[in-house]
């Protein structure tokens, strides 16, 4: 079972604080800023720690429709989380499971974001680079419309 990994660093000049507050609501500012991206996150088993189940029905932008992922970590006091894809077409036929990490870095006045993408594969066949490409494209989008809604938002955030 072979397995690819991707990977998004952004620094920011917000506080590591703000950035991880703003993607504790990712499944309420996502479907607002990126429709073409996300239609809709919906939790279906859970209160959103641990073990909570979430559905996401994908936008026109993307050619996948939806998936489902299970939070796995959340650590507030690290600014860290991770989840995994375990079911729905992003899987492509080809993937057991998709996990993301996720960690905010504090960095003086601001923060680095890094998200590390594993591609879990059923055998040997892997994503293209070209699906790897543009799937890194849309997380680095997806985190500065996020980071743009916190800034807009500077009461909540």
């Amino acid at each position: 079972m072979a397995t690819v990994t991707n990977e998004i660093e952004i620094a920011s000049s917000f506080p590591a604080e703000k950035v991880f507050k703003a993607f504790k609501n990712f499944e309420i500012i996502a479907p607002k800023v990126l429709t073409a991206v996300f239609k809709s996150i919906d939790t279906i088993e859970g209160n959103g720690g641990v073990g909570t189940v979430k559905l996401i029905t994908f936008g026109d932008a993307v050619p996948f429709t939806q998936a489902k992922y299970k939070v796995d970590t959340f650590d507030e006091s690290n600014f860290s989380y991770s989840y995994t894809f375990f079911e729905g077409d992003n899987l492509m036929g080809i993937l057991a499971s998709i996990t993301q990490h996720v960690k905010v870095i504090p960095s003086g006045e601001g923060c680095t974001f890094k998200q590390t993408i594993v591609y879990n594969c059923k055998g040997d066949e892997k994503p293209s680079k070209e699906t790897l490409k543009t799937e890194k494209e849309i997380y680095e989008q997806t985190y500065k419309a996020i980071e743009a809604y916190a800034a807009a938002h500077p009461e909540e955030y």
